[in-house]
């Protein structure tokens, strides 16, 4: 009886951190295009610090309560997943151009965090001070947003020079969506790291790959959320500048942070930097090397993409 509770709030978690995810999304989102900023940066800014919320919580209250390994195998196993899986699934479903300007810098800063954030733990441990690295990518991703929205504000005002009116109860009810969505977000969050340490306890798996399987895709799930409303309305400008902001957030602010709130040194275990961390980064090379030469992505690249997510969760359970 006793698993079954512990599943049933774990699936609760999940939950939450769906609906709060989608409250949250459609209050951003509804906030962001009332300033006029362009759908690509959009996704790469408000949407991707929204959905990267579970990320963020769930390996903050991971270092907090003692859980490192689930908590680091949550941050690297999302991008993982990110791309792997949800990007993978998006490029399949609709394959798209994108321009070279808009996606090149966010794309080699991805790279570049995640290259960084294995060369930096090899040693076993991620040390704060050199974790500021990862930190400069973060603030140079976020000056390069803050630039291009203002760019793409202005053109929106000389396009449309009329103050887009609002009314009052409209704004009200998007903003009670939007902390509605955090607070649910933060709740999910709580009772999955909770609960998913206890099923891998249960259940006799190592809680770094419950890390880096349910918990990762688990709180990847905004982004999936977002992906497949992304298809439906063939927004796929929205879904690439999402996933690629998202991942960009995980390898350069979360882990930095626990390390921050753990001391100044976070334990990272031999299957995180001799697996996740290496597959992580093959898959950020898999999804930006062809767009940055072509301006195109490829539905033969989603395809390639999967093959190696389900190639990578092959090797964890063998």
């Amino acid at each position: 009886m006793e698993i079954w509770i512990t599943v049933l709030l774990f699936l609760l978690g999940l939950l939450l951190i769906i609906k709060g995810g989608d409250w949250f999304l459609d209050g951003a989102v509804w906030i962001a295009e009332a300033t006029g900023v362009p759908r690509f940066i959009i996704g790469a800014t408000i949407v991707s610090l929204a959905t990267t919320l579970p990320e963020l919580t769930v390996s903050l209250t991971g270092t907090l309560q003692g859980e490192v390994d689930l908590a680091v195998g949550n941050a690297v196993g999302s991008v993982t997943a990110n791309l792997g899986l949800i990007l993978g699934i998006s490029l399949v479903c609709i394959p798209s151009a994108v321009k070279r300007a808009q996606f090149q810098l966010k794309a080699l800063l991805m790279v570049l965090g995640a290259g960084l954030l294995l060369v930096l733990s090899r040693g076993g441990v991620l040390r704060a001070l050199p974790g500021t690295l990862l930190f400069a990518i973060f603030a140079v991703y976020l000056w390069s947003n803050l630039k291009d929205a203002r760019t793409g504000m202005a053109k929106d005002r000389e396009a449309r020079p009329k103050r887009r009116t609002v009314s009052r109860r409209q704004m009200m009810e998007k903003l009670f969506l939007f902390v509605l969505g955090i607070t649910a977000i933060v709740a999910g969050s709580q009772l999955l790291i909770n609960y998913g340490s206890e099923l891998a306890l249960l259940m006799g798996v190592p809680a770094s790959i419950i890390g880096v399987t349910m918990v990762a895709v688990g709180t990847s799930l905004p982004e999936l959320v977002t992906t497949l409303t992304a298809i439906a309305k063939k927004e796929s400008s929205m879904s690439v500048g999402n996933i690629i902001g998202a991942n960009v957030i995980d390898l350069t602010m979360i882990l930095p942070v626990c390390s921050a709130v753990s001391g100044g040194a976070l334990t990272i275990g031999a299957q995180t930097t001799l697996l996740d961390m290496p597959a992580c980064l093959l898959l950020c090379c898999a999804a930006v090397l062809p767009p940055l030469v072509t301006e195109r992505f490829y539905r033969w690249q989603g395809v390639l993409m999967l093959g190696l997510y389900a190639g990578y969760i092959a090797l964890l359970v063998t």
